[in-house]
């Protein structure tokens, strides 16, 4: 079992609409907690707007009651009794699976006419019991387990299962080979990004990009921490320039330092010079540097400029082939903040370069303030940690 709070808790989930469908008929809702997060899959009835709205008041209801303490008792009776029935059909009806996962070890399952969750664990594709329940003439499936550094939960509606029907296979892909498939794929170092972009992607495929259905997978990744600091822009009062590199240099995890003027104050302050690497040199990103002691050294705005767009097209899942592979300081930077991080730093000098901003400007819109707000931004939305410290 993992030790209280030595764990992070990677999530990611994407999903696709059913073909021509504006609006997607499932919804996924995220609560990070102090010592557990809680994740919620839910499929409305039918598709488009009306199948949304059941699916975002399910996830809503369900994610909100259970960080308030509830039992699953009362968040099926408060779905029950909140959901709009549909006129035609005379039914107030969305599936949903609830996920609660504990820094404690614990995990939480409670399913409702949803594809039975997986559990990646190297050993087996299940490894828990399943408990039947009946809460208002709905049938619950309850289960509680323990999990460990490395595992990995993968949730997904039927419109994942029922990828290829029609299309690519007679009866649709399946429960089974479904479970083979992320079976074959999983490995104790695979994010839960790339687990749901593998299994996205096979499904679209089977739909040969005209999905018969919303379709939405859901992973959670328990993983160790991983601490990396970036520094970025001196400060303006130069006697707090020993202060900001001593942040830097005593922090764990990787070290980043963005910026020419940030790389020659780090690199004076341990005896070094910064060393150009002009091989990881190309027409939009400028060379990458090193400093002894220092894991990443890049140019400022135009390098944070360029790794914002590439981590952009990672959580939109655009055009992503060889995007983390390039040797480029603004792939390098990307590939750490994606696969070598879960909780950011950013140290922030308040010194701005009059280059990178209309002077007219004030200091907030500078673009290398505007490009960490965004970083920012993009970490979040990857379930990152971040924390800034303003010198």
């Amino acid at each position: 079992m993992v030790s209280d709070m030595g764990v992070f808790f990677d999530v990611a989930y994407n999903s696709i609409n059913k073909y021509l469908e504006e609006l997607c008929g499932d919804h996924v809702e995220i609560r990070r907690c102090k010592d557990n997060v809680i994740v919620v899959l839910a499929d409305g009835l039918g598709s488009g707007v009306k199948a949304n709205i059941l699916a975002t008041l399910t996830s809503n209801i369900a994610a909100t009651m259970l960080k308030n303490g509830a039992d699953i008792k009362d968040v099926v009776d408060t779905i029950t009794m909140t959901l709009p029935e549909c006129k035609k059909r005379g039914l107030a009806y969305s599936t949903f699976t609830i996920i609660q996962v504990f820094k404690s070890g614990e995990a939480y399952v409670a399913e409702f006419d949803n594809p039975k969750l997986i559990l990646l664990n190297g050993h087996d594709k299940s490894g828990f019991a399943r408990k039947k329940l009946t809460y208002g003439g709905k049938t619950i499936f309850e289960s509680r387990f323990n999990i460990e550094v490395g595992d990995a939960l993968v949730t997904f509606s039927d419109g994942v299962v029922h990828a290829g029907i029609g299309e690519v296979l007679n009866l649709g892909w399946g429960y089974d080979e479904i479970s083979k498939f992320l079976l074959g794929r999983y490995h104790k170092e695979i994010s839960a990004k790339a687990l749901t972009k593998n299994l996205m992607d096979a499904c679209n495929d089977l739909y040969d990009g005209r999905p018969g259905d919303d379709a939405t997978v859901v992973s959670i990744k328990i993983v160790k921490p991983k601490h990396v600091t970036l520094f970025t822009g001196p400060p303006k009062e130069r006697h707090k320039d020993e202060k900001i590199c001593n942040l830097l240099i005593k922090s764990d995890g990787k070290k980043i330092v963005c910026g020419g003027s940030a790389g020659n104050l780090v690199a004076k302050y341990l005896n070094d010079t910064v060393r150009t690497d002009l091989s990881t040199m190309n027409k939009d990103v400028p060379p990458i540097g090193y400093i002894k002691g220092i894991d990443l050294v890049t140019e400022g705005v135009l390098t944070m400029s360029e790794t914002v767009s590439i981590l952009n097209k990672y959580v939109n899942m655009i055009n992503q082939k060889n995007l983390l592979s390039e040797n480029n300081g603004a792939a390098k930077l990307a590939s750490i903040l994606i696969n070598d991080c879960t909780h950011l730093t950013i140290i922030m000098g308040n010194a701005i370069n009059p280059a990178h901003q209309n002077p007219n400007f004030p200091e907030d819109l500078s673009i290398k303030w505007r490009l960490v707000h965004q970083l920012i931004s993009l970490m979040n939305e990857m379930g990152k940690d971040v924390d800034t410290v303003f010198i």
